[in-house]
């Protein structure tokens, strides 16, 4: 008797909340596969906001290519696994978009070097554009994207995440945009999820602006991408933490991750406290303070980066070492239970080492 996606879950490594629900989706996405049904374009005037349709799907929205870059090597790998015990396969979209809707907000007057792009992801689930955030928009030259079914109530991977990648797609394919000025950003959770995309995604975006939510690296919620991903990101990726000083719970979660980023050696972090806000979306004057930030990366320093990476490496060669040590005194659950934090702790870092040792 086929499995459901509830007993294929049970069967899978134990994960927190957001990514639990993600991998449900993925499970029951392959399932079904989905129709892909083009509908026609709808092309937003040059002022104000504009409800929007898109017909062209992301190559890197895809189930697989996100199951890759965004869960563990390990947690990646059990899905096709689980999928083939219920006799079913992975869908190629886990989005339909004759079903989604978006807002673009376009300045009128384009850049000489093309648009800068701000991928935004709500916590709030209709799609709109923040009040007074137009005239920054206009004055740096960023078209603004947001996906409506997008808020803290929706499935992470399967569906804010694909949403966010396939509307830059769209975006970029219809206007002008400098690739190099592409960022992703989001409030609050929509913030959570803007990093996860940030260091999964660092081959199409160069920034996020994180507004009043984050997380640390190394965990379910936030795993390390596979190694050429996560040196892109190390390397060229530039984060702005923007929360405000009354606040006190997400500032302190950004600490941690800013701290945790130094430890990952990603070392282009700016964090900018607002006086005398709550956690509240970014006023105009806070988002512009926030954008400059952005558009001015801060290259790390080659020596500190190298050492960094090394001491990295050093950490999880030890931790390759005990799992050997366990395996061969024939202690295989003892082995099994490291080699599932080490996915969880250095995610795309230990592969195909971790797949292999999972497999033996």
């Amino acid at each position: 008797m086929p499995l459901d996606s509830k007993q294929l879950l049970r069967l899978a490594t134990p994960m927190t909340s957001p990514i639990r629900i993600s991998l449900r989706c993925l499970l029951s996405c392959g399932m079904a596969l989905i129709a892909v049904c083009a509908s026609a374009d709808t092309a937003p005037a040059k002022t104000g906001p504009q409800n929007v349709l898109f017909s062209e799907y992301s190559p890197l929205a895809t189930n697989a290519e996100l199951a890759r870059r965004l869960l563990t090597p390990l947690t990646a790998a059990k899905i096709p696994q689980l999928l083939a015990r219920a006799g079913k396969g992975l869908s190629d979209q886990p989005i339909n978009l004759s079903d989604e809707k978006f807002v673009v907000y376009v300045p009128a007057q384009a850049p000489v070097h093309g648009y800068a792009l701000l991928v935004f992801v709500p916590p709030w689930s209709d799609a709109r554009l923040p009040q007074g955030w137009a005239a920054v928009l206009d004055r740096y030259g960023i078209i603004f994207v947001s996906a409506a079914r997008s808020g803290n109530d929706a499935s992470v991977l399967g569906r804010r995440e694909p949403l966010a990648l396939t509307a830059a797609q769209n975006i970029m394919r219809r206007y002008p945009v400098d690739p190099d000025r592409v960022y992703i950003g989001g409030f609050s959770g929509g913030s959570r999820t803007a990093l996860r995309l940030a260091l999964g995604y660092p081959d199409l975006f160069r920034g996020a602006l994180l507004n009043a939510g984050s997380d640390s690296i190394g965990g379910p919620d936030l795993p390390v991408p596979p190694k050429e991903l996560f040196s892109q990101f190390q390397n060229a990726i530039r984060l702005v933490y923007v929360t405000g000083d009354e606040d006190p719970g997400s500032l302190a979660i950004d600490e941690q991750s800013v701290h945790s980023m130094r430890d990952w050696c990603v070392f282009d972090v700016d964090l900018e406290v607002t006086h005398r806000a709550t956690h509240e979306v970014a006023s105009p004057a806070t988002l512009s303070r926030a954008l400059h930030s952005l558009f001015n990366p801060v290259q790390p320093n080659a020596d500190k980066l190298a050492a960094c990476r090394s001491a990295i490496e050093t950490k999880l060669t030890a931790q390759f070492e005990q799992v050997e040590a366990l395996s061969v005194s024939g202690k295989h659950d003892d082995a099994q239970k490291l080699l599932r934090q080490v996915d969880a702790r250095f995610g795309g870092l230990a592969a195909p080492r971790s797949l292999e040792l999972a497999q033996q």
